[in-house]
């Protein structure tokens, strides 16, 4: 998805939004120079070749490694002319590929597109490369005399040109990635515990909890609005109705339904709404928090009934603590549509890293698979595992994906969740 504030944006002096071919001519216009986020390209990419350094793998590389920014095709440096492009002649997916292939770690946020004029005679085609919370970026390339022998650089951008990173900027590169990313694991860690606090607080019975925590990798813009109380309405909402009769047909409803009691009122916490049912005693416990910076924390109570009037649930339940299989399956798929309504809403233009895990607040205790035959009968298969431990399972989301994407992350978390009991669900 591309982002919604630029370097255009800011020089233009326009509101966050979706880059216009308008925007582009009228800066190429006003002679806007380049610079570390911003780089003119006459012609379209091309192919490397004699196995040179592919020219455009690099110039993404580049940006993503210093603070992202756009590229764009059909727009003279030298004098800002925009002499266009034909879009006959664009070949995203072989752009894509490229950078794909010589560029690691890959670069999921990267997006190409075409802008024409509102009269369809001139175009521009515009890479959007986000600020990469993975960099440093090395781009791969062999020579034509060697091809066994693999080189890579990590390019970054000084100003208007692009230059390669020294030793010691490696070194700084990879200590900063690092302390990114266990700030970030530290930040779900801390949302999870809570989370555990919060829903095992007072519980009479011992029970296995869904909670998963999703984050944003970048920083919503400061420019970004405050999420309200009828924004956080409508996102629940959105996500609960986004399969339509898919929902109906399915034999238990996920959280979302659940909390349909609350949708309407959420309660104002500290940067957040929070929807729960925990404090109605009644039912399913059920808590979610929409965090104002994009964050999603979905919990939900996976013991609630798992055997109903199983002739043997009482002696089961004392064995261990129960998790409902298809309640699993709903609550991965509730999560996933939650995170990406309110992605879309924010008009993120990062991935979101997911975590979930089922917990209790008894350690040491078993969990107890209770799956769903096609008929609705519920039953415990002697060949599945009792973990006392279940890991947490990572994901990450985009906000451009589609449902298809949607169904086959939730089919991921829910897979690799079962699997630690032995089983081979399907969603």
């Amino acid at each position: 998805m591309a982002r919604s504030w630029t370097r255009l944006h800011e020089h233009l002096g326009v509101p966050p939004g979706p880059l216009t071919f308008d925007m582009v001519a009228k800066a190429a216009a006003e002679r806007l120079a380049e610079s570390d986020d911003l780089d003119w390209k006459e012609q379209l990419p091309q192919p490397p070749r004699e196995g040179r350094w592919n020219e455009l793998a690099k110039d993404v590389a580049a940006m993503a490694n210093t603070r992202g920014g756009l590229i764009i095709f059909g727009v003279r440096d030298t004098t800002c002319e925009l002499v266009g492009i034909d879009p006959g002649d664009v070949k995203i997916e072989q752009y894509a590929q490229w950078v794909r292939n010589h560029v690691q770690p890959y670069l999921p946020d990267l997006t190409f597109d075409v802008l024409s004029s509102p009269d369809g005679t001139r175009s521009v085609l515009v890479a959007d490369i986000p600020a990469s919370p993975m960099a440093p970026h090395l781009v791969y390339g062999t020579a034509a005399r060697d091809k066994d022998q693999q080189a890579a650089v990590a390019p970054y951008r000084d100003r208007d040109h692009t230059a390669w990173m020294a030793e010691h900027q490696l070194e700084r590169a990879y200590r900063d990635r690092f302390t990114r990313a266990q700030h970030a694991d530290d930040d779900l860690q801390q949302l999870v515990d809570h989370a555990r606090e919060t829903v095992t607080f007072q519980q009479e019975e011992v029970s296995a909890w869904f909670i998963a925590v999703a984050r944003p990798e970048r920083p919503l813009p400061r420019t970004a609005a405050r999420m309200t109380r009828q924004d956080a309405t409508a996102i629940v909402t959105a996500a609960r109705g986004r399969f339509g009769q898919q929902r109906t047909n399915r034999m238990s409803p996920g959280p979302l339904t659940g909390l349909e009691v609350v949708t309407s009122n959420p309660r104002p916490g500290l940067r957040r709404w929070v929807l729960s049912t925990l404090a109605t005693g009644i039912g399913r416990g059920i808590y979610a928090e929409l965090h104002h910076d994009g964050t999603i924390l979905l919990a939900a109570n996976l013991s609630w009934r798992a055997l109903r009037d199983h002739h043997n649930a009482d002696e089961l339940a004392s064995l261990g603590v129960l998790v409902q299989q298809n309640y699993l399956g709903e609550c991965c798929r509730d999560l996933c549509a939650l995170v990406l309504e309110q992605a879309r809403h924010l008009r993120l233009d990062s991935g979101l890293r997911l975590n979930a895990a089922i917990t209790a607040d008894t350690p040491n205790v078993p969990f107890i698979p209770v799956v769903v035959d096609g008929f609705g009968f519920t039953d415990i298969p002697d060949h599945a595992r009792r973990p006392r431990r279940i890991q947490p399972v990572p994901t990450t989301l985009l906000p451009s994906d589609g449902d298809q994407a949607l169904n086959e992350s939730a089919q991921e978390l829910f897979t690799d969740l079962m699997n630690q009991f032995g089983l081979d669900p399907q969603l």
